[in-house]
């Protein structure tokens, strides 16, 4: 069997610390998606990590799946809570963005490719801003994201995002190569969402909570 279509990992951040690293990118520039047919409204985007010497802002927001080598934007150095929690996370990390939905905008369904952990590439997601009345939904079915929880997706599949609520959704998308702690997490993830565990687990992996 292969692994559920989602899993919240287990991890909780602080949400009050999210939004205090968010708040000092205040001064910032968001950059609209650069796929408008995929969204209706406001869907924009914080570079955190890109694609090594990109400089175009389309460039560094794009999750290009045959880039091998990535880089920290300087953005990232002025966000200390984000960069000790993406610390945790022991696998390569290719791009690290933050992603907003703004209060009655949407994203229509759609697939991505290569985003699977069966295909070596897994997305997390982490609710950094959100309210009761984002309404995600993957194979049509509803995904509810607390602010502060963090979750693997398999975007592969068909998914969806309407923020019928009054204030804005910002999430941490997180792409990484697979690696044995990744395939140890999802394992754990399963065992704790009760679904059978379906990938190798490694003796060195663990995961701890988040220091605050």
């Amino acid at each position: 069997m292969p692994l559920p279509d989602r899993l919240r990992l287990p991890y909780t951040f602080d949400a009050e610390l999210l939004a205090r690293d968010l708040r000092g990118l205040d001064a910032v520039s968001w950059t609209r998606h650069f796929v408008p047919q995929n969204y209706e409204g406001d869907w924009s985007v914080i570079p955190l990590r890109c694609k090594a010497g990109a400089t175009h802002p389309i460039m560094m927001i794009a999750s290009d799946p045959t880039c091998r080598v990535f880089e920290d934007t300087p953005l990232l150095a002025a966000c200390p809570y984000f960069g000790r929690m993406l610390a945790t996370f022991r696998a390569p990390l290719r791009t690290v963005r933050l992603m907003r939905l703004t209060a009655g905008s949407l994203i229509k369904e759609h697939t991505d490719i290569d985003l699977s952990f069966e295909d070596g590439t897994v997305r997390f997601h982490i609710a950094v801003l959100t309210n009761p009345d984002v309404e995600f939904h993957l194979n049509r079915r509803r995904v509810v994201l607390e602010a502060g929880s963090a979750w693997y997706l398999r975007l592969s599949d068909p998914h969806s995002v309407a923020n019928r609520g009054t204030t804005d959704r910002v999430h941490m998308v997180i792409d990484l190569d697979v690696n044995d702690w990744i395939a140890a997490l999802l394992n754990d993830a399963a065992a704790l969402q009760g679904d059978a565990a379906v990938v190798p687990s490694h003796a060195g992996a663990t995961t701890a909570s988040m220091p605050q």
